[in-house]
């Protein structure tokens, strides 16, 4: 069984997954959507879980920087809401606080194009929330 990452934007759902040990995250792929049109990409997030065994989500919590919740917050956990009840497994929050600044700043360092980091950002921050969750689950 293997874990996804999540990264949801206004038109975007970044996408990474685990190996079967739940130890590596890698970059999966970006779904693009009309803006705030969630229900769009549900089949396909469907699709995905059921071709790669998947067995938890890990959604990404856009929190302040000062652990508030904001308006993202909300719309993001009722993602979460939708998504447990579309696809019948669990869905856990992952604080993601600067993950799109880490995701950008590993691209800069690696000096891809702009155009490939604006293509990557997302999928690489899905990355970053996941790989954060599992060394967190194997107490690393």
């Amino acid at each position: 069984m293997r874990y996804l990452g999540f990264d949801l934007g206004t038109k975007s759902l970044g996408i990474s997954i685990s190996d079967k040990t739940r130890t590596i995250a890698s970059t999966y792929k970006t779904l693009r959507f009309e803006s705030e049109d969630y229900d769009s990409i549900l089949p396909l997030i469907k699709e995905i879980v059921e071709e790669e065994n998947i067995s938890k989500i890990v959604l990404g919590l856009p929190k302040n920087m000062n652990n508030s919740l904001g308006f993202r917050s909300i719309e993001t956990i009722e993602f979460k809401e939708k998504l447990e009840k579309y696809l019948n497994i669990e869905v856990v929050l992952q604080d993601e606080r600067l993950t799109t600044i880490q995701a950008n700043n590993y691209m800069l360092e690696a000096d891809i194009s702009r155009k490939k980091r604006k293509q990557k950002k997302d999928e690489l921050a899905a990355n970053i929330i996941l790989q954060t969750y599992l060394d967190k689950e194997k107490g690393r």
